[in-house]
């Protein structure tokens, strides 16, 4: 079982998995290949002079595996609530989780079907997102949400950090303290 799985590969969930797995949980990302950065020339994002958007969203997978993140390449179908989690049924297998992380950027029927709660979306063409508070819960415990589907900016730089930020969130209430990934120079 995973202590934290992410659907969605792109800015916001690779930036979860990457907290997540630095923090040592074991953690799922699930990658179905349709973030919206993948169609994307950045120029606004902070540290990068400029990069394609599939160059980001590779970098921010590989990123997340360096440190022992699970990348699995598949479509999440269903979420069904267990007695220690979640179960995940995608189009390459299911996988259980205590926490579940949805990064789906535009897309939040699965969500929906979950029983989470939407809204309506505040960016431009961005019709419904899912209704979580400031630090990404949504009204089904254990279910999170970031980046926006979760009705933060599509700029790439406010998802990958809002991803950053419920991965912190998460990682805190399962150590019971608040945590800080903070590295210092050698």
């Amino acid at each position: 079982m995973y202590d934290i799985a992410i659907i969605g590969a792109g800015p916001s969930g690779a930036s979860a998995a990457l907290f997540s797995a630095k923090a040592g949980k074991k953690t799922l990302l699930l990658d179905s290949d349709q973030s919206i950065t993948k169609k994307a020339w950045i120029e606004n994002h902070y540290g990068v002079m400029e990069i394609t958007g599939p160059d980001l969203v590779d970098i921010g997978k590989k990123q997340a595996e360096k440190f022992g993140a699970e990348l699995v390449q598949g479509k999440a179908a269903s979420i069904q609530k267990t007695n220690q989690g979640f179960r995940i049924e995608t189009d390459n297998g299911e996988f259980e989780a205590k926490h579940v992380v949805f990064a789906t950027g535009l897309f939040v029927d699965l969500a929906e079907k979950a029983g989470v709660k939407t809204k309506p979306g505040t960016e431009p063409r961005i019709k419904t997102v899912l209704d979580a508070d400031q630090n990404g819960k949504t009204n089904v415990d254990g279910i999170w949400a970031a980046g926006t589907c979760a009705g933060v900016s599509v700029h790439t730089i406010i998802t990958a950090g809002d991803g950053a930020k419920v991965a912190i969130n998460i990682i805190s209430e399962l150590n019971g303290e608040r945590y800080v990934d903070h590295d210092v120079l050698k």
